[in-house]
Formats: structure tokens, C-alpha cells, sequence
């Protein structure tokens, strides 16, 4: 590997273990990709939401952001195929590709001349794409796919870094929430700390509202009552 795309890659594993959120990761990972990779001028990661909805969450550019949302629009190119079917797709000479009629004539218009798409795989599950487009050349070489593998396996690893983390905060402050309102509902009903724990989840099967809700409004209505004592 050479120095300066080693260089690269041990700065985008940095990134991960550094306390960032998730989009300065991203940020990162496809600075360094373009950075590195020839022929490659613009690149973007793009999430699978759990709806299923497409949404960029990194680019290095606007118009890579033009370009993934498109692809969205039209449910096709090498993004989107790359993250429904195959694992790596390449589309050179964008006017002889005749794979995605709708989306490449457009794409061209927007100065697109080729383009590589790799899936992101955590955990076997498919969660994004890595996609990297060429503007000025006609062509992303094949001796590219190898190294956008491993950038795309670096952003892979930083989502699933960044969401454990990010899963972890809400669980905390959830936690915080139902100990506030346990506390409050301990003070108005006069009962212990597992009374008052029995009687939030007694209401949360009742109304069929999650657990975490329920302790929100009591939070939240004590806050308002707290507020409206001090004025």
C-alpha cells in the first residue's frame, strides 16, 4: 500500500476512536478517500435509514449530494444498486453505460463522467453505501475498488462505533428520565421506590405508551409546575 494512502487510512481509523459525533467521522473518512484514491474528485456515504429512506450523511462536495438524491429519486444507479445488490459497481464512460437509462443522462448533464458505488456492511446487515465520483476522467481505474473497499469498511466500522455510542447516550438519559419520575411520582402518591416504578409501568400497559414516554410527561409536568411556583 502506499505511504500516502496508508497515511490515510491510519488517520480515518483515528477518527473513529476520537470523541466526534458520527457526521465528522464521515467527514473525515471521505476527505481522505478523495484525498487518495485517483481519479476520484467527489465522494459521499449515504445511510439506510430504518424506514428504509436513502439520506446522505457525508460529501465532500454539493454536487455529490445532487447526485445521490437523484438516485434516490429515480431508485437507480450505481449508489443505489450497489446498495441493494451488488457490493462494489463501477460505471465508466457514463454515455456507454447502459444500465441506468434515467439517471446517467442527467447525471452527465450535472458533469458526472464515472462513478463507483460500495456497499457498507455491518454485522452481515447492509446499512449504506460508499459512493465516489469522477468529473474530470473518463474512468476510475479497477486498481481503485480494492482501496474504496477498505475506506468503506473504515466507514462501516465508524457507524457502528458511532451508533453503539450514540445508543448507549439515549439509553443513559433514559435511564436519568425514569429515575426523575420515579422520584416525582414517589413524592405525589407518598410510596417507595419500587411502588412508584410499579405504578409508571402499570401505566405505560395501560395506555399502550412506552415506558420512556410516560416518564417524560411526569418529568415534563413537573418541570411546568416548578416553573409556574418560581413565577
Amino acid at each position: 500500500m502506499p505511504k500516502h494512502l496508508a497515511s490515510a487510512m491510519t488517520e480515518a481509523a483515528r477518527s473513529i476512536r476520537v470523541e466526534q459525533d458520527v457526521e465528522t467521522v464521515l467527514d473525515d473518512i471521505v476527505h481522505a478517500a478523495v484525498a487518495s484514491l485517483p481519479g476520484v474528485d467527489h465522494a459521499g456515504v449515504t445511510i439506510i435509514q430504518k424506514s428504509g429512506e436513502y439520506v446522505t450523511r457525508a460529501s465532500t462536495d454539493p454536487v455529490v449530494v445532487e447526485l445521490d438524491a437523484l438516485q434516490y429519486s429515480l431508485g437507480e444507479g450505481p449508489c443505489v444498486y450497489a446498495m441493494e445488490a451488488e457490493k462494489l459497481v463501477v460505471a465508466n464512460h457514463l454515455m456507454d453505460e447502459k444500465r441506468w437509462p434515467r439517471y446517467i443522462p442527467q447525471a452527465y448533464e450535472l458533469g458526472l463522467r464515472a462513478q463507483m458505488g460500495v456497499q457498507l456492511v455491518l454485522d452481515e446487515d447492509k446499512i449504506g453505501g460508499l459512493n465516489l465520483y469522477s468529473t474530470k476522467a473518463d474512468e476510475i481505474h479497477e486498481d481503485v475498488a480494492h482501496n474504496a473497499e477498505l475506506f468503506a469498511a473504515h466507514a462501516a466500522l465508524a457507524l457502528g462505533f458511532v451508533r453503539r455510542k450514540e445508543n448507549l447516550n439515549t439509553a443513559l438519559g433514559t435511564r436519568k428520565m425514569i429515575g426523575q419520575a420515579i422520584g416525582m411520582v414517589m413524592v405525589e402518591f407518598t410510596v417507595n421506590e419500587d411502588q412508584a416504578f410499579a405504578y409508571l409501568q402499570r401505566v405505560s400497559s395501560v395506555t399502550n405508551v412506552k415506558l420512556k414516554d410516560v416518564a417524560a410527561k411526569w418529568v415534563e409536568a413537573g418541570n411546568q409546575k416548578a416553573n409556574a411556583v418560581e413565577n
